[in-house]
């Protein structure tokens, strides 16, 4: 062997023993102090999201779209029904705006009549069935 594939061979063996030192220095362990409170908070978030859309209540589905303009739907019919119950569901590609809570059918149908002047494609659903 040359001098130059002497120098280029002790060149590279330095240069990886330097490079591996380095990694192995990178290292490092995460502690992750959770407050026990967290968790509860969580449990009663899943217990309400699970009470919207499975009970025994009927609702009036008046979109379903994309995520932007489910938002904007849901914004304008908050301002002009403040005391109606409204929420966005996702059912897999698309978001739907539900409004009201109503126990009885007739009244949900009843409500669905002047619903449907402002938003023509609303319909009855029933989350249960």
């Amino acid at each position: 062997m040359n001098n130059k594939g002497v120098y280029k061979t002790l060149t590279t063996a330095i240069l990886v023993c330097v490079f591996c030192q380095i990694s192995h220095c990178q290292v490092s362990k995460t502690a992750l102090n959770q407050d026990p409170k967290l968790e509860q908070l969580l449990n009663e978030k899943r217990k309400i999201n699970s009470s919207i859309t499975i009970n025994d209540r009927y609702k009036i589905q008046i979109f379903n779209g994309n995520n932007e303009t489910s938002k904007k739907t849901l914004l304008d019919f908050k301002k002009e029904n403040k005391d109606v119950d409204a929420t966005i569901v996702f059912s897999t590609p698309l978001y739907k705006v539900w409004v009201g809570n109503f126990k009885a059918r007739i009244e949900a149908e009843k409500y669905l009549l002047g619903l449907k002047k402002k938003y023509p494609n609303a319909f009855l659903v029933n989350p249960n069935k």
